[in-house]
């Protein structure tokens, strides 16, 4: 496999690398699986990147490995992405082919000589998008390396540390959970994306090794904590990311983590990782997203974050967005659409989105990108998608659509249509008909505060 990421997998490592609903992989076995991938690339036409049509399990883990051991660009979205959507996002990077877990693949047809330059490139993640689809970001090697040789060190994963895997197999954060800890030869803990709101499934996942370290969003220790009835002593990093999380859920988490320093960790898909805090579970305030982490840089420019990371893409895969992206004084720095103010102790605070992005389930999700997906609808005349608090979710997704004259679109048929468009997490868990005119601001926009107000 060669030296890329040190081999990928810690070449010296034994004994168990995952687990998966129940099952250990050692890492014998796991290398062997790689193998098999390896060998399945090498048969596919040289290269062009592949796109991977994977849930989180071990053989998509070794599939991945795979790629970046035989140097593949692969374009990695959500799973449950729409399938018109997955297949734009797999032309646009020009995939000649997908490939599934169980290694079976399916050939795109997509011309050759239509494939954008990745030279350097590993994987590619995704992003939502304001275009109607999301936005792929491709992210260096380089990048990848430096990133995991930090979390290696701001986080103590070294060979045998055992580390709990929340996220998607497609979120960024499992540059830390999971690529980082077998790049170490650690022990890495999955948890089924499809039984990621099941509370006991969660607790007989997280409790089947001794874990030490867990990174997830808000939802999962909400979770977790209604079902545990004792304590996780050996647990001694908890990182909360993705979302705010709330103060009361912030203040239990040191009785059932006792021994566990707590911190939260900002970034996006486009610069990973950017800032850091102790999050202090007995301030009752929202947590700081914090301090920039080792070589990162932040400034504030009109109240919006930028930072610079050694971590971080330049550029999204469509050339033709680029206004993300700013030069200053020779840097390249990224506009990351949060609006922020810093205290006196130069800690990062969020006041909120410079434009219509909300995280629904820890997933950033862009309200204008929704709206477009139901406009698209032939019985949709007009719709705002409005952003509900949700304790749990962080926010829920309320659709009020006024119909076509003569038509009446139903909440399942409208719901059924984003599906097969949009991820899970954006698709409305709520649609409202309305015969009314939505309310406007004097400038003419719609009153999305007045509509939201009348339904909270």
């Amino acid at each position: 496999m060669g030296d890329h990421l040190s081999g990928l997998v810690d070449s010296r490592a034994k004994g168990t690398a995952l687990t998966f609903n129940g099952a250990d992989v050692s890492y014998r076995e796991l290398r062997a699986l790689v193998g098999d991938a390896a060998r399945v690339l090498q048969r596919l036409p040289g290269g062009r990147p592949v796109g991977l049509r994977v849930r989180k399990s071990p053989e998509s883990v070794a599939l991945v490995l795979a790629c970046w051991a035989e140097r593949r660009p692969f374009l990695l979205p959500p799973y449950d992405l729409g399938v018109d959507a997955s297949a734009a996002l797999y032309r646009q990077a020009g995939c000649g082919h997908v490939l599934h877990a169980d290694l079976t693949t399916v050939d795109t047809g997509e011309p050759a000589d239509e494939v954008p330059d990745l030279d350097g490139v590993g994987p590619l993640l995704t992003t939502s998008g304001s275009t109607g689809l999301p936005k792929v970001v491709p992210l260096p090697d380089t990048g990848v390396d430096r990133f995991t040789d930090w979390a290696a060190g701001a986080f103590g994963i070294t060979g045998g540390s055992v580390v709990f895997s929340y996220a998607p197999l497609n979120f960024d954060l499992c540059l830390l959970d999971i690529w980082t800890t077998l790049r170490h030869g650690g022990h890495v803990l999955l948890a089924d994306q499809e039984r990621a709101l099941d509370a006991r499934y969660l607790l007989r996942a997280f409790t089947h090794a001794r874990v030490e370290v867990v990174q997830a969003v808000p939802l999962f220790y909400r979770r977790l904590l209604e079902v545990a009835d004792s304590p996780f002593p050996g647990v001694r990093e908890v990182v909360h990311t993705g979302d705010a999380i709330p103060p009361e859920l912030l203040a239990r988490l040191p009785e059932f983590f006792p021994n566990a320093r707590l911190r939260n960790v900002y970034g996006c898909t486009e610069t990973n990782d950017s800032l850091i805090h102790d999050s202090d579970p007995t301030s009752g305030d929202p947590v700081p997203i914090g301090s920039p982490i080792d070589g990162v840089q932040a400034r504030v420019d009109g109240g919006e974050l930028l930072v610079r990371t050694p971590f971080q893409a330049g550029r999204y895969l469509d050339t033709a967005i680029t206004d993300r992206w700013v030069d200053i004084d020779g840097e390249t720095w990224l506009r990351t659409g949060d609006l922020v103010r810093r205290d006196a102790d130069g800690v990062f605070h969020l006041d909120g989105r410079a434009d219509h992005q909300v995280k629904v389930r820890g997933v950033r999700t862009n309200l204008r990108q929704v709206e477009q997906a139901l406009q698209a609808h032939g019985e949709v005349a007009d719709v705002v998608v409005l952003a509900v608090p949700d304790d749990e979710a962080g926010y829920r997704l309320h659709a009020v659509i006024r119909a076509v004259d003569g038509t009446r679109p139903n909440s399942l048929t409208l719901r059924s249509h984003c599906a097969r468009l949009l991820p899970r997490t954006a698709v409305p868990s709520s649609v409202e008909l309305t015969a009314d005119e939505f309310p406007r601001t004097s400038t003419g926009k719609v009153d999305r505060k007045k509509l939201l107000a009348e339904r909270v």
